[in-house]
């Protein structure tokens, strides 16, 4: 199958799936998009199509209060949006176009997370079902965004002018993300575990700065790798400098 299906988790939560050849394969990656941005682009479709050829189930979840999903976004945490895709493909579930059935029998979870998505998915690690967890330019402190180009206010502004109701943000969302308690890894350690966690950053990102992740790395032992160049990194899992170290991360190795 080369192209994506879609369903529904929690009756709100609208996310696009492929399935690998073999529907008894009980491993599953799931991506978690950045934001503000559209997640059908960034190239997940082609991350995708190559990891279901591998033969894992991917997911590509909309956070509710985004694009086509219900609800408010940070009226509860994305890190909840995650968890609720986990719970819901060991369950039946539904591809909206053909209503066909799927269920995956234990699944064996992986965590794919970009920028914004970074917290979602190290907010996930302790879940008994993930395995792995791998972030690009992860999101880990919000309270140090105003040093960067991108600073709450300025982002809370854009998003409403730039992107209307693909975000519907709770009233008081972004004030709950600016005082850095909610859905931020540095103030929320022990849901992390640093053993099934692997970072990727580069030095010259000015959007999502490096420091804020050494700190949390020394405090958690999450394993990071920094590279000198790159900018602001997207779900950049199949670029040559990272593809080999994601694919040893995931077997275990």
């Amino acid at each position: 199958m080369s192209h994506l299906l879609r369903t529904r988790f929690k009756n709100e939560i609208v996310c696009e799936f492929l399935p690998p050849k073999n529907l008894k394969s009980n491993n599953v990656i799931i991506f978690c998009a950045g934001m503000p941005t559209y997640p059908g682009k960034g190239g997940y479709e082609a991350l995708a199509i190559h990891f279901s050829k591998k033969g894992y189930w991917c997911f590509i979840p909309r956070y509710r209060g985004s694009w086509e999903s219900e609800g408010e976004m940070f009226k509860e945490s994305p890190e909840k949006d995650v968890s609720d895709v986990i719970e819901g493909v060991s369950k039946v579930f539904v591809d909206a176009w053909e209503g066909k059935n799927f269920v995956v029998e234990k699944p064996e979870i992986y965590i794919f997370g970009s920028s914004f998505g970074g917290p979602a998915a190290l907010l996930n690690s302790r879940n008994t079902q993930v395995k792995k967890v791998i972030c690009f330019s992860p999101v880990i402190d919000w309270t140090t965004m105003e040093g960067t180009i991108e600073p709450i206010p300025k982002m809370s502004t854009f998003v409403k002018e730039a992107f209307g109701m693909g975000y519907r943000i709770s009233k008081d969302g972004w004030k709950k993300i600016e005082k850095g308690k909610f859905y931020n890894p540095a103030t929320e350690q022990e849901k992390i575990d640093a053993s099934k966690c692997l970072i990727f950053h580069a030095k010259d990102d000015d959007i999502v700065l490096l420091d804020p992740l050494l700190d949390f790395t020394k405090s958690t032992g999450v394993k990071t790798y920094v590279v000198k160049t790159g900018g602001h990194l997207g779900m950049a899992i199949l670029e040559k400098r990272f593809y080999k170290k994601c694919i040893k991360f995931l077997s275990g190795k």
